[in-house]
């Protein structure tokens, strides 16, 4: 559907699922997951537009057009309809592609974000957004600031995202560090930030247009806890949320057996 190439991990057989990483992740966020789900899936795993070994456009970083690449994924593969569970920084496509294409979403996972404008996450906000969302939506700003310390910026990212130092390997760490490392590769991932806006327009007009159909499971975790159920709480006709104890932002990285405790029975 969309015009860009997207590196993908394949595999498995069965039914389609579609795993989509955040920032600053690549599709290797799921690595720890990937065999388990393979078992009764056939896993499509991009990397996102601007991200990781995937093409670098200068646009398209709104859930309208990643919900379009998501199609062109379904489409790439012969996949009439898959599973999508997305984390993070993909979340906003996700929802938005099942909004509009419920046709075309068996069941539908959404771990560890927001979805502005919706009400519910008043208490994850009560003190305002987290402070990197108006440093990297500045057009700019971030990237310049930040080339030539990338490590020491996305390490302290992934640090905190988990909820001890050796819930990512040092390998797999320099992995993300090497993907977000050059003004080019910060800017893809900053793009994402610098859609917000526009994602929030999107979201205001599909939820009050129609309800969320897909069965769909909210899964948080230390980070956003129950924020996300109790907004899709507000849209969504089939739902299950469920927080993860003991648990950082990473949840694939930092409690992959208990991801795959919850996910596996509900995409059965």
């Amino acid at each position: 559907m969309n015009s860009v190439e997207l590196a993908v991990t394949v595999a498995g057989s069965g039914p389609g699922l579609v795993l989509l990483h955040g920032w600053p992740h690549t599709r290797r966020v799921w690595e720890r997951v990937i065999a388990a789900l393979a078992r009764d899936h056939r896993v499509i795993a991009p990397d996102l537009r601007g991200l990781g070994d995937s093409a670098r456009p200068a646009t398209g970083y709104d859930a309208a057009t990643l919900a379009g690449d998501i199609a062109g994924l379904l489409d790439g593969f012969d996949l009439p309809d898959a599973s999508v569970m997305a984390l993070d920084a993909s979340v906003p496509a996700a929802f938005l592609f099942a909004m509009r294409h419920p046709e075309r979403v068996r069941r539908l996972v959404l771990m560890e974000s927001l979805l502005t404008p919706l009400p519910g996450a008043e208490e994850f906000l009560a003190a305002g957004p987290p402070w990197w969302f108006g440093f990297h939506a500045v057009p700019g700003l971030a990237e310049k600031v930040l080339v030539g310390h990338e490590a020491a910026y996305i390490g302290w990212f992934l640090e905190a995202g988990t909820t001890g130092p050796d819930r990512i390997p040092a390998d797999l760490r320099a992995a993300f560090v090497r993907a977000y490392t050059g003004a080019a590769a910060l800017r893809g991932g900053f793009s994402y930030y610098r859609a917000m806006p526009e994602n929030a327009r999107l979201i205001a007009a599909a939820t009050a247009a129609s309800r969320l159909r897909v069965p769909t499971l909210a899964l948080g975790a230390g980070s956003v806890g129950s924020a996300l159920h109790r907004q899709l709480s507000t849209v969504a006709d089939d739902l299950i949320g469920r927080v993860i104890p003991d648990c950082g932002h990473i949840i694939p990285l930092d409690r992959p057996e208990a991801l795959l405790a919850e996910v596996v029975p509900f995409l059965r």
